[in-house]
């Protein structure tokens, strides 16, 4: 562990997303749960843009519907996942220049190491020191950062230095929405995408949408607006809501409600949209505060991880 504290200073007093925790991850938790970067899983991934992918353990957020929460809730899970663990960079990035370069590769037409999970800013100095070592291998690698856009100015800037390209996913629009979603607030969210979309607009591969149903009807027109009216050209898909963790009772979205996203954010400003996934799962559609208080939050009237009490010991990161 020693070796590592060396390695990765900034860990003693962690503030690499916007909550700013300050925690030691070496001796402590902070909001991502994590310690030293770990890595869920590794694979090629034909998804556009066709790459090369390290799932990173860990999240500062904790969405209701996460479609990874065996890895976002790593940190706090009573029965651990099974994951591959920690990698010396310069080893993945080894693991990831050979995978690109495979025949497998060069048949989907992989092009470029891609950091997901979870999200991968929790792991920035990790993957920080894995792209060096690719490019010492391979200069012209690219790179994607697949994120929920709740790092602070800093980091974006250091992750705008390394990436070819950026996924980026907007939960919500509205403070109240977005804090029942994810337990975190949006500003940031906001803020980053603007940032990037003024100064590095070319890395922006999509903004990406989980729709859901009886919950985005009044997002998506203030988010359309806000987006447009800094950059009306961006590449926005709409993600087909599907049943999972927490809300694995509720509804997927349909195909018609996916249609009007797509209409409504291109009547209100929006150019280049497009929605996508399965659609049409049965459920039922409840309002969030519900989800929360049935899920025992004992902040189900406001949620707020960054000033709960008892976020140590949540029940809904632990379910």
């Amino acid at each position: 562990m020693n070796n590592l504290e060396e390695e990765y200073p900034e860990l003693k007093e962690c503030t690499l997303c916007e909550w700013k925790c300050g925690v030691n991850r070496f001796k402590e938790k902070g909001k991502c749960g994590i310690g030293i970067p770990l890595v869920a899983s590794s694979m090629l991934h034909p998804a556009p843009p066709a790459s090369y992918d390290a799932f990173m353990v860990g999240c500062n957020f904790c969405c209701l519907g996460c479609q990874n929460h065996n890895i976002a809730m790593y940190g706090w899970a009573k029965i651990k996942y099974s994951i591959e663990g920690y990698y010396k960079p310069e080893d993945w990035a080894k693991i990831g220049v050979r995978a690109l370069k495979s025949k497998a590769g060069r048949f989907i037409g992989a092009d470029r190491l891609f950091f997901t999970g979870g999200e991968p800013t929790c792991s920035l100095p990790w993957i920080e020191k894995v792209v060096e070592y690719a490019r010492n291998i391979e200069p012209d690698v690219k790179v994607n950062f697949d994120t929920n856009g709740f790092m602070t100015e800093n980091s974006l800037k250091r992750i705008l230095k390394f990436t070819t390209s950026i996924t980026y996913d907007i939960k919500a629009f509205s403070e109240k929405t977005f804090k029942e979603l994810t337990g975190a607030f949006v500003e940031p969210v906001l803020r980053n995408i603007r940032y990037i979309l003024q100064n590095a607009k070319d890395k922006l591969w999509e903004i990406r949408v989980l729709a859901i149903p009886g919950i985005h009807e009044k997002e998506i027109t203030p988010l359309a607006s806000f987006l447009s009216e800094i950059e009306p050209e961006i590449p926005v898909n709409f993600l087909s809501f599907r049943p999972e963790f927490l809300m694995e009772d509720y509804r997927g979205a349909t195909q018609k409600f996916l249609t009007w996203c797509v209409k409504e954010a291109r009547k209100n400003g929006l150019k280049n949209v497009t929605w996508s996934g399965l659609t049409d799962i049965p459920g039922k559609v409840l309002p969030l505060e519900t989800i929360l208080k049935e899920k025992k939050c004992t902040n189900h009237s406001n949620r707020y991880c960054g000033k709960c009490k008892n976020f140590y010991d949540c029940r809904l990161r632990k379910s």
